[in-house]
């Protein structure tokens, strides 16, 4: 018996243990995945075909960390695959083509230090719903609760949309399940 009484008590000294072992001030949503050890597969980036230069001489001098030119460049990318001119990338501010458009999505004010408040907004946010004791402890997946009350239910979206008579062309018909 008190051999039983000697384990339960070490398992649940150890239980404790690891319960404080979180860091209260970067709560951890994802346990399960963040345990994982693994190749991150969207580290790989595919490059374009290697290629002479035209001019030697007029090659830029390589500074680390700065771009090849077989660089993929997703931004120019979506920009020329939406219709637009693929090189307004490298210019940097906005082109004096799209200040009209600019101008119309600025209308109400822009906040400069969005992703600092959105950051700080998110960390208190996982503070308050990171999880029960017991669900720290054996690290169980509590994101999608933690997120529950700010997730979309995309088929009562839907259903509203059409209700005010929205065209949804792109969803599914009604009833095809």
């Amino acid at each position: 018996m008190t051999l039983i009484r000697s384990f339960v008590a070490a398992s649940l000294a150890l239980a404790t243990l690891g319960a404080c072992s979180s860091r209260p001030d970067q709560p951890i949503l994802m346990n399960i995945a963040a345990a994982q050890r693994g190749p991150d597969e969207f580290s790989i980036l595919p490059t374009e075909p290697l290629q002479a230069p035209p001019n030697f001489t007029a090659l830029p001098t390589p500074t680390p960390g700065g771009s090849n030119l077989v660089d993929p460049n997703p931004r120019a990318e979506a920009i020329a695959a939406l219709g637009g001119r693929a090189g307004a990338v490298e210019t940097g501010g906005i082109p004096a083509a799209d200040s009209a458009l600019q101008a119309h999505v600025a209308r109400y004010g822009t906040s400069g230090d969005i992703r600092a408040q959105l950051a700080a907004e998110d960390l208190e946010h996982r503070q308050r719903n990171h999880g029960r004791v017991l669900e720290r402890m054996f690290g169980a997946n509590v994101y999608n609760r933690a997120y529950r009350d700010q997730a979309l239910d995309r088929e009562a979206e839907l259903e509203r949309w059409r209700r005010a008579g929205a065209r949804t062309p792109a969803a599914p018909p009604p009833n095809t399940r």
